[in-house]
């Protein structure tokens, strides 16, 4: 596999990843659980609207393409804080297409994070992941990412 690189988003990206994202996380919500669809939809649409309210110029968020050559194979949301002991990241979403996955693309995405994060001191990278996904929770384990919060559902 070639070097994978980050490119900020264009705007075209953003508005086309923005339109799937709110999608994608609606539909998770709802398959785990959480909340029926409508409610979820809801959710999707408020979470994005205040974790990005100036879309690519929301500050402390990089929303980056991830390119292996010329290809475009992902895409990567970022969200870096201070807090009183140095910096801390979040990964709010990744995602690979669809036709390359199982190639190694979705771990070059997060070790190029994790580069770039070193570079800039982070002191930690976390992220959230739905229960149900487990090729995700198991990629994040094999990176050395550990579990810090649990939240469990019984269906009645």
């Amino acid at each position: 596999m070639a070097t994978l690189r980050f490119a900020p988003m264009t705007e075209e990206q953003y508005d086309r990843y923005r339109q799937q994202a709110e999608v994608r996380y609606a539909r998770n919500i709802a398959a785990s659980g959480a909340m029926p669809l409508p409610e979820a939809q809801e959710k999707s649409r408020r979470d994005h609207e205040t974790l990005l309210p100036d879309g690519l110029d929301s500050t402390d968020h990089h929303l980056w393409s991830a390119y292996d050559g010329d290809t475009e194979v992902g895409f990567l949301w970022l969200h870096v804080e201070p807090k009183s002991d140095g910096l801390h990241a979040f990964v709010f979403d990744i995602e690979v297409r669809q036709d390359v996955r199982r190639r190694g693309y979705g771990r070059a995405i997060l070790e190029t994070a994790e580069e770039w994060c070193r570079a800039r001191d982070v002191v930690s990278v976390g992220l959230s992941v739905f229960g149900f996904n487990l090729a995700a929770r198991s990629l994040y384990e094999q990176l050395g990412f550990e579990t810090t919060s649990l939240q469990m559902r019984k269906h009645l």
